[in-house]
């Protein structure tokens, strides 16, 4: 199962660089990246609260709060980065450059 999700996740990668160097024209990347983490973070909440795993926030530890938290941070960094490169690179430059992550990760 965890490859269907992982060829959505690539679907959604594409469509979100394509859809974002659109949207971004004439608006700083700043003010996309709070946008856009205002609609995910519905998004992301919505799933939570109509799944009923709300209840599981009780059970997360401290050290789940603290690299969640971690991850965060990092996430939110990336997306800025991500936004400032296609204010003024080409998708099909800066996408590439974006999932050396992959490699990064792996290493």
């Amino acid at each position: 199962m965890w490859r269907y999700y992982a060829i959505l996740s690539a679907f959604f990668a594409a469509a979100t660089a394509i859809l974002a160097k659109i949207g971004i024209k004439g608006v700083n990347g700043n003010l996309a990246t709070a946008i856009r983490t205002v609609v995910i973070l519905f998004i992301a909440w919505g799933i939570v609260l109509a799944t009923g795993e709300i209840s599981e926030l009780k059970t997360l530890s401290k050290n789940n709060l603290i690299f969640l938290g971690l991850s965060g941070v990092a996430t939110g960094l990336s997306w800025i980065f991500y936004f400032k490169a296609l204010e003024t690179g080409a998708v099909s430059k800066v996408a590439p450059i974006d999932k050396l992550s992959v490699a990064i990760a792996m290493g």
